[in-house]
């Protein structure tokens, strides 16, 4: 006769059980404090300590990721602001000028002031040689380039080597490219934020319409 199964008394607790459990009274230490001190977690460092001091750890730990993270937020936050201040005096600036050459001539110094750029060119592709024509129609696909060119693209824009470049199609009814070089290799890369180019590709498209 085959004998009942008996229940396994030697199997250790299902530790899903007891975390369910605490998930669904977080009260649990409030009525058994004494256990807040009496459990010891292992410390890389300090052995063994208590779930006071380990929750203490944990908050600590928490305090100095928002610090950094609010550092963070307040640095960006702060170049968002420089970058506003630039564009608003920029495009008053731009407003003013009266002809193509005086609009190139400030466009150039003042982002070149601003953010140390080697080349800012705004080059026409009407009537270009076929070079010009490919760049055109294959880096600005998308109306925007950010990274970095062949030498003979480079030169062909720049007339010399340059480390990342920023290139933006005006309009399709403007065939001119607003082109920024960096001397940096990294400065310019494909997931960079366009919005400071966004609003002076706007503005130029606006002037260049009228000049």
């Amino acid at each position: 006769m085959t004998e009942p199964l008996m229940p396994q008394t030697d199997l250790p607790f299902d530790e899903l059980i007891i975390r369910e459990y605490l998930l669904d009274n977080p009260d649990f230490f409030n009525r058994y404090p004494e256990l807040l001190l009496a459990m010891r977690l292992p410390h890389s460092e300090r052995g063994a300590i208590s779930l006071v001091e380990r929750r203490q750890e944990l908050l600590r730990q928490r305090v100095g990721q928002l610090e950094e993270e609010i550092t963070s937020l307040l640095a960006m936050a702060a170049r968002n602001e420089k970058i506003f201040l630039f564009n608003t005096e920029l495009s008053f600036k731009l407003l003013n000028c009266v002809n193509l050459e005086a609009l190139k001539e400030v466009l150039a110094d003042s982002l070149k002031t601003q953010f140390n750029f080697t080349h800012v060119r705004l080059i026409s592709v009407l009537d270009a040689d076929v070079e010009m024509q490919a760049i055109w129609a294959q880096r600005l696909r998308k109306d925007y380039y950010f990274g970095r060119l062949t030498q003979q693209e480079a030169k062909r824009l720049f007339g010399s080597e340059v480390g990342s470049v920023a290139l933006v199609k005006l309009a399709d009814q403007i065939p001119m490219i607003f082109a920024v070089a960096s001397q940096d290799a990294a400065h310019f890369h494909p997931d960079m934020d366009n919005m400071l180019l966004e609003q002076l590709r706007r503005l130029l498209a606006h002037m260049l319409a009228k000049l």
